[in-house]
């Protein structure tokens, strides 16, 4: 499999690819994969706490009482209730702006029940279904944690994209990120590494910017 010296240099030339952005572009990393049936059911969806970030995830934590004060506290991004969700609940439209502007959602195990029945049919298809918290969990743990995370997802395709950055960040530490992204693919996969046919590296903008041949040395 690549070599992070590989991704290193793939990295490099992904940048000199791109044009120079007004706005911060992210840094993607792209899987290609080989010998798997998609029709069978084949998919990955995985939350992954990278080791190095510079832009934080956006996390909306649902909660009530103690929960959602704490959770103010801690001062995660966003904080709901379920007057709140009833609301969004009651309008479509509305409710597609919210969930696109958080990349994770987190709520207390108490109003799960309620978050399926009023945002569950927008929630699930994008993946963002949120992870239940303990009541007697530390809320400021579970924010910080998974503001250095990404979420790792592809159902019946040969082929996945994550975002590893952007380019704001230093080429040793995307190449730490995209190493922890390939492992958690890995594990996926029902051959690991021999399942995986290239890999690329890209600017939100740019070109993909691939290996002359498909990897064959196992990577770090």
């Amino acid at each position: 499999m690549i070599t992070d010296a590989q991704l290193l240099e793939l990295v490099k030339k992904a940048r000199e690819v791109t044009k120079e952005r007004k706005f911060k572009e992210s840094i993607e990393l792209i899987v290609t994969f080989k010998d798997i049936d998609v029709k069978k059911g084949f998919a990955i969806n995985e939350i992954v706490q990278l080791p190095k970030t510079s832009s934080p995830a956006t996390v909306c934590i649902i909660a009530t009482g103690d929960m959602n004060q704490k959770a103010k506290e801690a001062k995660a991004d966003t904080v709901i209730g379920t007057e709140e969700l009833a609301k969004y609940g009651a309008n479509k439209r509305e409710s597609r702006k919210f969930i696109n502007k958080h990349d994770f959602f987190l709520a207390d195990t108490k109003v799960m029940p309620v978050v399926g029945k009023t945002l569950g049919q927008l929630l699930g298809p994008r993946g963002k279904m949120p992870t239940p918290v303990p009541f007697d969990a530390s809320i400021d743990a579970f924010i910080q944690r998974f503001r250095s995370c990404i979420k790792v997802r592809s159902r019946a395709s040969l082929s996945i994209s994550s975002k590893i950055g952007d380019v704001s960040m230093e080429d040793p530490d995307l190449v730490i990120n995209a190493l922890t992204v390939l492992h958690a693919i890995e594990k996926h996969l029902p051959n690991g590494e021999k399942n995986m046919k290239k890999i690329l590296i890209k600017t939100t903008m740019g070109k993909p910017v691939k290996q002359a041949q498909e990897v064959k040395k196992k990577y770090a």
